[in-house]
This record gives structure tokens, sequence and C-alpha cells, in this order.
């Protein structure tokens, strides 16, 4: 199972290089605007579809990919969270990562972008899935840290434990 996650985080980054291969890096670097950050998250879902890769979508509007199915317990908010994690841009390029340590978090706190709290209910525990999180549901017009505004994050998220509130 973790070799197919692999695979796919591989194939991801893959089209990554080759979406960010179109940039001048000349030139200095110019956060996409809405509509072009929308049309690059069309090309990235439509190759991905082309390579086989079965895309869900929450009604919130996270994008998800299932890698594997762990024990079918689904976190609830409040539940303590336990995940590995990865996130990078659609090019691939990694801005976040938990390593091989873990991180633990109540689910549906404030302190989350909606994209992830939403997206982490479609994972059990023991699963491992892909979330595409367009920058509305993320870091917005104005970005945070190393992420630029208008910009699609994508995290590899394997959900290790799910502690129920009570």
């Amino acid at each position: 199972m973790k070799m197919r996650l692999v695979t796919r985080l591989l194939l991801a980054i893959i089209i990554g290089v080759a979406v960010a291969s179109c940039i001048d890096e000349g030139e200095p670097y110019i956060p996409p605007t809405k509509a072009e950050e929308q049309a690059l998250l069309n090309i990235y879902l439509d190759t991905l579809t082309n390579r086989g890769l079965d895309i869900d979508t929450t009604a919130l509007g996270v994008y998800y990919v299932t890698d594997s199915v762990g024990n079918g317990t689904f976190p609830q908010v409040g539940d303590t969270c336990v995940v590995k994690y990865v996130g990078s841009f659609i090019d691939g390029s990694i801005f976040d990562s938990t390593g091989e340590n873990t991180w633990e978090f109540e689910l549906g706190t404030d302190g989350l972008i909606d994209g992830w709290n939403n997206g982490m209910t479609v994972i059990d525990e023991g699963g491992q899935a892909f979330l595409i999180i367009p920058s509305e549901l993320g870091y917005g017009e104005t970005g945070y840290g190393t992420v630029p505004p208008n910009t699609t994050i994508v995290f590899s998220v394997e959900m290790v434990e799910i502690k129920p509130l009570h």
C-alpha cells in the first residue's frame, strides 16, 4: 500500500514539474489570479483523471483521491486525529511535512483551514488519501507563510489514529 502511495505521489510530482516547466525562471514570481489558479487546477485534475485516478469531491469542494482504505472508522468533529502528511503545490514542490513524525489536532478547530477540516472526514483510521484543496478552502487570496495567494495545495495524508472525543 505504501508503494502505491509513493507511486501516486511521484506521479503528482511529475505532473507538477511538467506544469512548472512552463514558467520562465528568469522572471520574478507573480502569484496566480483566481482565474489562473482555476485553470491550473483544472489541468491538474484532468491529468490525474487521464492517468486513471478516481477523484471524488466533498460537499464543501475538497477534491480527494483515496489511496488505501483503513478500518472504516472516520473522524468526527471534536475527535483528535493523529496523522502523517506531506503538503505540496500542484507543481510537486513540498512546503510542509511531518516527516516520520505524526501530528495531532482536534478536528473542527478554528485554527485549521476549512479544506483540512473537511478533507479529514473522508479518511478513515489507517487509510491514506490525497487532498486537493483550492485556495478558497486553504489560504485564500492572501496566502500564508510559503503558500502564495490563490494557490491550490495538495496533502498526502495517512490517518494513523483517531482518538474519539468521548
